[in-house]
């Protein structure tokens, strides 16, 4: 079952929208809805160095604000998530970036450390609407497109996260670090009103109360080993990503290059040519190639951390590398939903969020092991790390060959 009966459009039934796809411009508002608001994430990445000015802080507390605002994230996966089964989705989403919105503006007027932590916190918690956009995507396309659909969703979520880093960096040098947080918390009021004139409605998939929601989220993971693995090979994926972006902004404006924000938010722009591999990832999930891409994703994540601490004097490796990584991270994000949306059609959204969940704490803990790592070991610490955590994943790969057959087609989206 691809779509859901209790879809509603105007003038189109469920079984008509089934049959002749999505239309291609609600495909590119959910693909921006979904990279405007996981942008949220990002922002402070290449503000770190200024803030750390601003509020007197160390390297090391100025990457916590990067991690609390993944573990907020995290926390929104495991506890509003969810309710995308339980409630009508676009009064959800309106709801949620209503609250985005607010602390976004508390972030952008924060006069301390702790209160743009808080607000972070907040923001991030709410920015989840990005994971209901998705599994919602997947549910109103077809079997035979659904992995090119939710690739071309991804690919604007993925280009969201890539991009953020430039508009930070461009809008903090030009007017300030607070206009950042106050420019998006107006771009979420506008999102609001977009999305709820324009999503479809879509009923609740069940009426569990929420606390048994809750507990059927555990049950699912314990019911699909394949989700838990999935979710596992993305936590290193996005450790490992994250402790790139975290600390590459500190090596670009060190006393090798020199670069002025505006400079790091340009070398981001490098990191974005990965998300053009999110509909080719999509592809190969349709033609029943999760498995052996997921192998060549991690192998090339590892190689890539390899060429950045190898020419890390030198700006094109870095910056090739921030191509790679960013293009094994999508794949494997990519291939991992494309899997788990098979499992059980009328929990995609409590799918997502413990899928999600379980990879946002590998990169909230990637983004605090790589501020230690640099202050610690510098560049090459970083890029030692960078490649532990994908080799880590590809062993853990390689013990899927000694699952039964049915486990293995599970496990490759069969």
């Amino acid at each position: 079952m691809s779509t859901s009966p209790s879809l509603q459009t105007p003038g189109r039934s469920a079984t008509a929208k089934a049959a002749s796809g999505v239309p291609g411009w609600l495909v590119a508002l959910l693909a921006v809805a979904s990279g405007m608001t996981v942008a949220n994430l990002y922002y402070a990445q290449p503000l770190l160095s200024s803030l750390r000015g601003v509020f007197h802080i160390s390297t090391a507390t100025a990457g916590g604000l990067i991690t609390l605002t993944q573990v907020g994230y995290v926390l929104g996966m495991l506890f509003l998530v969810p309710l995308g089964d339980r409630l009508e989705k676009r009064r959800l989403v309106t709801v949620l970036l209503t609250v985005t919105t607010l602390a976004l503006v508390a972030a952008g007027l924060a006069t301390s450390f702790p209160m743009l932590l808080i607000a972070s916190l907040l923001s991030g918690g709410t920015s989840v609407v990005a994971q209901i956009l998705v599994p919602f995507a997947a549910n109103l396309a077809p079997d035979h497109a659904r992995g090119r659909i939710v690739g071309r969703v991804m690919s604007g979520l993925l280009a969201g996260i890539l991009l953020s880093r430039t508009v930070s960096s461009l809008v903090s040098d030009v007017a300030g670090w607070r206009v950042v947080y106050l420019g998006s918390a107006v771009l979420m009021a506008l999102l609001a009103l977009a999305l709820h004139a324009a999503l479809p409605q879509h009923a609740p998939t069940t009426t569990l109360p929420y606390a048994h929601m809750l507990r059927s989220t555990l049950q699912l993971v314990r019911t699909h080993p394949v989700l838990l693995r999935r979710g596992l090979y993305q936590a290193a994926m996005f450790g490992a990503f994250s402790a790139f972006w975290t600390t590459v902004s500190y090596v670009l404006t060190g006393p090798r290059f020199h670069y002025s924000p505006v400079g790091v938010g340009i070398f981001a722009l490098v990191g974005a040519a990965g998300a053009a591999i999110a509909p080719l990832a999509g592809r190969w999930a349709d033609r029943k190639l999760v498995r052996p891409m997921t192998a060549t994703a991690f192998a090339v994540a590892a190689l890539a951390f390899a060429l950045a601490g190898v020419g890390q004097r030198h700006i094109v490796p870095i910056a090739l590398a921030a191509v790679l990584i960013d293009m094994a991270v999508q794949t494997t994000l990519i291939l991992g939903q494309h899997t788990i949306y098979q499992l059980d059609p009328t929990a995609r959204a409590r799918l997502n969020s413990a899928f999600i969940a379980t990879f946002f704490i590998g990169g909230a803990l990637g983004s605090q092991l790589g501020s230690l790592a640099f202050r610690a070991g510098g560049w090459t610490g970083v890029t030692v790390l960078g490649s532990a955590l994908p080799l880590l994943a590809l062993l853990y790969w390689a013990t899927e060959r000694r699952q039964p057959q049915t486990a293995r087609r599970d496990a490759d989206g069969l």
